[in-house]
């Protein structure tokens, strides 16, 4: 931030000199409404498949790079990674995902709407179990109470063997 200098002439009178500052007031302005589009949009982008999502005020986790994501629909349709998956073919969908450099599975992203019948879930659930997939992560809409910049992914189930 630059200061205005004073400077006296040969008068002996005062005079301000002139200040070469950039205005970012424009830019700062551009910037918060680019944030602003990029935070309604990349939500967006993530879902593929049209899910109401039930509400959690839990806190959001970090996100791994390249999740298997499952996604069940109000009628109850399954889709793995946005393509659907006919009905009790989806642990062997799975079974034959390629394993990670470790030898473990990728982490399952299951995100389910919220009008479902519990025993739905949980039988896609064990389908994934089945498959060798041993943590399951359920996915939730931040709370209404508290702003979230992203979907939060809270752990609710991990299915042991």
């Amino acid at each position: 931030m630059a200061f205005g200098i004073h400077r006296q002439n040969r008068r002996g009178s005062n005079r301000r000199a002139p200040m070469a500052d950039i205005n970012v007031t424009p830019l700062v302005d551009v910037m918060l409404v680019l944030l602003v589009i990029f935070m309604v949009t990349a939500p967006l982008l993530k879902a593929g498949v049209p899910i109401d999502l039930p509400d959690s005020r839990a806190k959001a986790l970090a996100e791994a790079e390249h999740p298997v994501s499952i996604a069940i629909s109000r009628d109850g349709a399954v889709f793995l990674d946005d393509l659907p998956v006919a009905p009790g073919q989806l642990e062997a969908r799975l079974a034959a995902l390629p394993k990670g450099v470790d030898g473990k599975f990728k982490p399952v992203i299951l995100r389910a709407d919220k009008a479902l019948d519990y025993g739905r879930v949980i039988a896609v659930m064990g389908e994934i179990n089945r498959a060798g997939f041993n943590a399951i992560t359920l996915v939730t809409q931040a709370a209404a109470a508290e702003p979230a910049i992203a979907p939060a992914f809270t752990p609710r189930s991990v299915a042991e063997n």
